[in-house]
């Protein structure tokens, strides 16, 4: 059958996506204890909502790997980690993993575009969560008044 679902190349990007999102979840909860400064309060609460919605999308990922007939992954990508806490450096090194979020998805939605409306439909939405957060954070990086994407 040519629009057969290669179910064990889905897995293992569903699992690379379970592990990226629980990384995201130890990335953001990390850097909103390094916030310092007047603006602390909106940008740890900004940093800990999306550790909480990295954790949703890990949920959904390994939930769907169990829905597939396979075993969920227990580890975690590797965390991002440049020990520089300025706001501006946290912030770049969120856009990053977005970035790489975003490129999970995208590589997941190119195996079952086709194959699988149920999974076609979530790595569509996931991208465009992705893509919102990217652009939040693109904001974020830019300077007061300055309309021109930052990245």
């Amino acid at each position: 059958m040519p629009n057969e679902m290669d179910k064990n190349a889905v897995v293992s990007v569903l699992n690379k996506i379970l592990e990226s999102e629980l990384s995201s979840v130890v990335s953001y909860t990390h850097y909103s204890f390094m916030i310092y400064g007047y603006t602390r309060i909106p940008i740890v609460s900004w940093l800990r909502e999306q550790a909480n919605s990295s954790l949703l999308h890990a949920n959904e990922a390994g939930e769907l790997v169990t829905g597939l007939g396979a075993h969920p992954s227990l580890n975690i990508a590797p965390l991002l980690e440049t020990q520089k806490h300025d706001i501006r450096d946290i912030l770049l090194e969120s856009l990053e993993l977005e970035k790489r979020g975003l490129n999970d998805y995208k590589e997941l939605l190119e195996l079952v575009k086709d194959k699988s409306v149920m999974l076609e439909e979530y790595a569509r939405r996931m991208i465009a969560e992705e893509e919102t957060h990217c652009m939040e954070v693109d904001k974020m990086l830019r300077k007061p008044g300055d309309i021109t994407s930052f990245g």
